[in-house]
């Protein structure tokens, strides 16, 4: 039975192996960021605060990037997947995040939630493939590839850096705080 905290999200394990730890943290960093974004209307997904353009929406669509790239594009070397196989991403690197005011927050969750759906499939095949060891199919300029530990870690990382963004912006739509 996994324990959850009183807002539902599952407390990663105390005492496991690596990867369950890894995909324990990976998923409280996930449901962290759906806490932050429940319930709110398209203005709550849109609001920004100080000089920042940075939104929840946007949030939303870019960890939905981010868990394609990660998990589908990179891991697998797989084409990537709508909307991001139509995005010109030299001429609009910010693509994701300004884009996200066009979709209704009912799109940007679907496609969050899609994206974090392929993405626990694709750990899974390769955990089965080679675990946590298991190398990037994409690999970088100097032909180094990264494991699928050090994409975790990235996606941990990912995670926890804007779900900061997310406690900030959160409370200034309705003043809902915690961590």
């Amino acid at each position: 039975m996994i324990d959850r905290d009183e807002q539902g999200r599952p407390e990663p394990p105390l005492a496991a192996d690596e990867t369950a730890t890894l995909l324990g943290f990976l998923d409280f960093q996930r449901a962290t960021l759906a806490w932050k974004c429940a319930g709110l209307d398209a203005a709550g997904l849109g609001a920004t605060v100080a000089a920042s353009s940075m939104t929840l929406g946007g949030m939303l669509k870019h960890l939905a990037y981010v868990e394609d790239h990660w998990c589908s594009r990179a891991l697998h070397g797989r084409d990537p997947h709508p909307p991001w196989d139509t995005v010109d991403w030299k001429t609009d690197p910010d693509w994701d995040w300004r884009s996200a005011a066009e979709d209704t927050p009912e799109q940007l969750r679907a496609l969050w939630e899609a994206a974090v759906d392929r993405s626990r499939s694709g750990v899974a095949e390769a955990l089965a493939d080679g675990g946590l060891e298991r190398p990037a199919r994409r690999t970088w300029p100097d032909g180094r590839a990264p494991s699928l530990r050090w994409i975790l870690c990235h996606l941990v990382e990912e995670y926890a850096r804007h779900n900061g963004h997310a406690d900030i912006l959160r409370e200034s739509v309705d003043g809902l705080t915690g961590e």
